[in-house]
């Protein structure tokens, strides 16, 4: 019985695959900075946002400028209207869907646990709706104001080890 055990065990370690302490490349057409200098018909719009993603391997790097023209709360951390938030974590690509799942963080990119605005986790998803070697366009599926980015700077993934 306990030969049976044994090999029962044996076959059950040899199954098992350990994580790669290793980044993963990532999607090599999105390595690089892209802004978003403008949303379509933002004159009209009473708060919109502008996107700067860093792309580097598996990890991505989001700043969010938001724009307000009414005041949301009576609170110092909106200010003139005008706010950026930060996002540091992972994507994938899958298909014609970039999924991120971030944390927001300072503008450090250091988790953020407390203080203005979004706290926590940060887990859009865009449907990449066309991309060229400098242009990327993004539509948020919770959001119906499309994200028009240009590619400002082009990095090649060197994976690093993850701790």
């Amino acid at each position: 019985m306990s030969i049976s055990i044994f090999v029962i065990l044996m076959l059950i370690l040899a199954s098992c695959k350990f994580n790669s302490k290793m980044q993963h490349p990532g999607a090599e057409s999105l390595q690089g900075s892209w802004t978003a200098e403008s949303v379509p018909g933002q004159d009209q719009l009473q708060r919109y946002e502008l996107y700067d993603f860093q792309f580097n391997c598996d990890s991505v790097y989001v700043k969010i400028k938001t724009f307000s023209k009414t005041k949301m709360d009576v609170d110092s951390c909106y200010g003139n209207g005008q706010w950026n938030e930060y996002a540091r974590g992972v994507y994938v690509v899958r298909g014609d869907s970039l999924i991120i799942q971030a944390t927001y963080t300072h503008e450090n990119w250091r988790q953020k646990l407390t203080g203005c605005h979004h706290i926590g986790q940060y887990l859009p998803r865009f449907k990449i709706a066309q991309q060229t070697t400098d242009s990327l366009y993004l539509e948020n599926r919770y959001s119906h104001i499309p994200i028009q980015l240009r590619k400002t700077a082009t990095t090649t993934c060197v994976p690093k080890e993850v701790y």
